[in-house]
């Protein structure tokens, strides 16, 4: 029974591109192989809370399709799916961890602490904990009575191999003294992530822990937890971390990285989780572009690379463009109006601008740049063209003498007349193009006044004389 989860924490303004990356292979690997897909929200970190965060999450993941099949939403057999409606769960192991020796109680300060650890520093050791308080439980015990604060630390063996295995990265090793004797239950009732996520994950069943390489060096605590309760191990498989071109992680100081931000931007979320199915894994057949079908067909996770791979907006925009080119115009016509919902565009000039702006879009926000002017007259001009209102005017006698106004006639009339007046093409389409649409860059000028209708495209001319 395959199970496999993404547990995100409402702690910033959506869920990070990268964890979107992670729910996407959990996904497909759950569906994959008919298995199930849960959403668990990890709150237990309410210092960082943020409100309305936790909402931003599940619009997302719905917008970019990644539907789980359980969670807080949704419910479920295995639930709360919400981690801070669970507490009485995880302070009933954390008893028992306690009772089998595995984990003892700390009254430390953290003053104290600070102390231990940047003593530990000054002599080139790793910081960690000096197990102080596990010699001296039951005056720790008399000190809580009396109303100290206290946490749950795991009681972490000396000098013993934790040994596990990797889907992606194979075995991994790490000796006991080099792991810090963690916290499980913190000061305020809560666990950590440590305790919370083996619990969760042994009582929903997830078969498989898929998530990033930052979690490599806390699984040795966590297989010491499953051991503890004697529970059998979950497969673990850990992704490699996204990295900028520079090979730096990705992080919200120097990027993009809500994944609501790149539809915002006019991304299609198929083209964004084609991309990122390409992030340390490569299609058999070396495709770049493919569906989501055909990757929830072909995908392995021991043919993900461990190197973490490069997350290049440019070639993300490069391929959204693909993307676009293979819609159909009314496919991309119903997506434009979905995009600009807020301006009310007439139906019948985004039909007919679709096909003109098409091969120049890269996302659907280019749209706008590219025909705004066929919705709104333009304020500013790329051009001055205060010294061309003689030919401008010629310009509009001639356009005004059309009676089928087509965007070949349009197109005839205007070279007549620039031959005739002894005007570059280059420099006389340039001019009309800026006259109309305020742009040197546009789509097709004939086409484009076509759409305009002759009583605004006169009108806009009109205006510059």
């Amino acid at each position: 029974m395959i199970r496999t989860r993404i547990a995100p924490s409402p702690t910033g303004e959506d869920i990070h591109i990268g964890n979107l990356y992670t729910a996407y292979i959990n996904y497909i690997f759950a569906k994959q192989n008919n298995g199930t897909f849960v959403v668990r929200i990890e709150d237990t970190d309410r210092t960082r809370y943020v409100e309305g965060a936790e909402q931003k999450i599940h619009s997302s993941l719905q917008a970019y399709g990644i539907i789980n099949d359980e969670g807080v939403e949704k419910g479920g057999d295995y639930g709360p799916y919400r981690q801070s409606e669970r507490l009485e769960i995880y302070k009933k192991y954390a008893v028992e961890l306690i009772e089998k020796g595995k984990a003892y109680y700390c009254t430390c300060s953290r003053e104290r602490l600070d102390e231990v650890r940047n003593g530990m520093q000054a002599k080139k050791q790793i910081p960690k904990y000096d197990k102080y308080c596990l010699t001296r439980q039951e005056e720790v015990k008399k000190e809580i009575e009396k109303g100290s604060d206290y946490v749950i630390r795991l009681n972490v063996p000396v000098n013993t191999e934790v040994v596990f295995e990797d889907v992606i990265r194979g075995e991994v090793k790490i000796n006991t003294d080099n792991i810090d004797d963690q916290v499980l239950m913190k000061s305020d009732g809560f666990p950590t992530y440590h305790m919370a996520v083996v619990i969760d994950d042994h009582l929903m069943k997830i078969s498989h822990v898929i998530r990033a390489e930052e979690w490599i060096s806390s699984t040795p605590k966590h297989v010491l937890l499953y051991q503890s309760f004697d529970w059998e191990l979950p497969i673990f498989a850990h992704l490699p971390i996204l990295r900028n071109p520079d090979k730096s992680k990705l992080s919200k100081r120097k990027n993009p990285v809500w994944a609501s931000w790149y539809l915002a931007e006019g991304f299609l979320p198929e083209a964004v989780l084609n991309y990122l199915s390409l992030m340390g894994w490569s299609h058999p057949e070396e495709k770049e572009i493919f569906s989501k079908k055909e990757f929830m067909k072909v995908m392995t996770l021991n043919r993900i690379q461990p190197v973490g791979p490069v997350f290049d907006i440019k070639k993300l925009t490069w391929m959204n463009g693909q993307y676009i080119m293979k819609l159909s115009d009314t496919e991309l016509k119903e997506k434009i109006q979905t995009f600009y919902a807020d301006k009310n565009l007439p139906d019948d000039i985004v039909s007919q601008s679709v096909p003109l702006a098409k091969e120049r879009m890269k996302t659907l926000k280019d749209y706008w740049s590219l025909a705004a002017f066929l919705f709104e007259k333009p304020t500013e001009y790329d051009v001055d063209l205060s010294d061309n209102k003689e030919i401008l005017a010629k310009i509009k006698e001639t356009l005004t003498a059309i009676t089928d106004w087509k965007a070949d006639t349009i197109g005839n009339q205007m070279q007549d007349l620039a031959t005739r007046e002894e005007v570059p093409f280059g420099k006389f389409f340039m001019m009309l193009r800026v006259a109309v649409s305020g742009r040197k860059v546009s789509p097709p000028l004939n086409e484009s006044m076509q759409i305009l209708g002759k009583v605004e495209a006169i009108s806009r001319i009109n205006s510059l004389l």
